[in-house]
C-alpha cells in the first residue's frame, strides 16, 4: 500500500438551498485497501461520493481522484473510477453475459475483448452457472456481483461502493465482503459508505466519522474504539418497570439503550470489584437485572458517543 494519497479532498463544502451538508470536509485515501465513511443519516457521506466520483460539484474547496482534479480534469477521473450505488443498474431483460458485454462496448473494447472480459468477470465473480439467464431472475446478492463485476469492466484504480451490501441478507452480505476482499489484494482502492458497522470494522483500513457533514474522528477502527475508555457493561431488565427504575438510577452514565431488549449499557472498567459496586448501587434489592454482561468496546459504542446516535446494525438508511 503506497502512501501517496490516491483520493485527496481538501475544505469541501457542499449546501442544497439553506441545508448545509458539508462543511470542510477532509479526506485523504492512500493507494489500495479500504476506507470507509462512516456516520448517521445525513451526515453527507453519499454527498462526499459524489463530489469525488464528479457528479456533483463542490461549492469550495479542492479534491483530486487518482491525480485528476473532479472539477477540471472529470473526463479523466471517469476513466479511473467505478460507482456502485446502493441499488444495482444491471438490465433485468438481458443476460448476466449480455450486459458484461455490453459494458464492455460501451468502454470501447473490441468486440473479442469485451466478450474475454465478460468471461474473466463471470468467473471471477461466481457467476458462470448463471451467464445465460436473464438478470431478472438473479437473486438479490447476485444481482449485486454483477453489479460491481460491471463497474469493473474498464479495470478501475479506486472503486466507490455506496452502502453496497443494503437489502442483502447476511450470507449474501458476507459474500460481498470476500469480493471486496479480493478487490484490496489486486491493488485497487476501495472508499466504502456503509450502515453496517460490522461491515467497515471488518473490511477498513481506515475509517472516517461523518456527522453533520464534518469528520469527528479518524483512524483504523482500533485507534477509534481506544478512544471509549474502558468496556460496556451491558445490562438486561427483568421487566419494563425494572429497566425504568435502572436508566433512571443510571441517569447520564447510560451509554446505550435498547428498551425493546430490556438492556441498557454502561461504560466500565470491567473489574469484579467495579461491576459488583454498580449492581448493589443501582439494584440493591437484586430484583432488577435478569443478567449482564461485560464486552469490549464496539463500534457502536465510537458512534454512540461520538455523534450522539445509536446505530442500527439492519436499518435501512436514506442519505444524504
Amino acid at each position: 500500500m503506497s502512501d501517496e494519497p490516491v483520493i485527496d479532498a481538501t475544505g469541501l463544502h457542499k449546501s442544497y438551498g439553506r441545508v448545509t451538508v458539508l462543511e470542510g470536509v477532509d479526506v485523504q485515501v492512500p493507494q489500495g485497501g479500504v476506507f470507509a465513511l462512516l456516520g448517521p443519516n445525513g451526515a453527507g457521506k453519499t454527498t462526499t461520493v459524489r463530489i469525488l466520483a464528479t457528479l456533483t460539484p463542490p461549492d469550495a474547496g479542492t479534491a483530486r481522484v487518482a491525480g485528476f482534479d473532479v472539477v477540471r480534469q472529470r473526463r479523466q477521473v471517469r476513466k479511473a473510477i467505478s460507482l456502485t450505488g446502493q441499488h444495482a443498474t444491471v438490465d433485468e431483460l438481458q443476460t448476466g453475459e449480455e450486459n458484461l458485454r455490453m459494458m464492455g462496448r460501451l468502454r470501447r473494447l473490441p468486440r473479442a475483448r469485451a466478450r474475454a472480459r465478460a468471461s474473466e468477470l463471470l468467473e471471477r465473480f461466481d457467476l458462470v452457472e448463471a451467464r445465460g439467464r436473464r438478470v431478472a431472475t438473479y437473486s438479490g446478492g447476485m444481482r449485486r456481483r454483477l453489479d460491481l463485476a460491471a463497474g469493473l469492466v474498464g479495470d478501475p484504480s479506486v472503486i466507490f461502493l455506496d452502502e453496497p451490501t443494503t437489502g442483502l441478507d447476511p450470507r449474501s452480505r458476507r459474500a460481498m465482503w470476500d469480493v471486496v476482499t479480493g478487490l484490496t489484494d489486486q491493488g485497487v482502492t476501495v472508499l466504502l459508505t456503509t450502515q453496517y458497522l460490522e461491515e467497515a470494522d471488518r473490511l477498513a483500513d481506515r475509517i472516517a466519522l461523518l456527522d453533520a457533514g464534518r469528520i469527528v474522528a479518524e483512524g483504523t477502527a482500533q485507534q477509534l474504539k481506544d478512544r471509549i475508555p474502558g468496556r460496556r457493561l451491558d445490562l438486561v431488565a427483568t421487566g419494563p418497570g425494572a429497566y425504568e427504575a435502572l436508566e433512571r438510577a443510571l441517569g447520564t452514565r447510560v451509554a446505550h439503550r435498547d428498551p425493546v431488549r430490556l438492556t441498557l449499557g454502561v461504560t466500565t472498567g470491567g473489574t469484579a470489584p467495579e461491576v459488583r459496586a454498580l449492581l448493589d448501587e443501582i439494584d440493591p434489592g437484586r430484583s432488577g437485572v435478569l443478567r449482564f454482561a461485560v464486552n469490549e468496546t464496539t463500534l457502536d459504542d465510537v458512534f454512540l458517543a461520538l455523534t450522539g446516535q445509536a446505530a442500527s446494525h439492519e436499518r435501512q438508511a436514506t442519505v444524504v
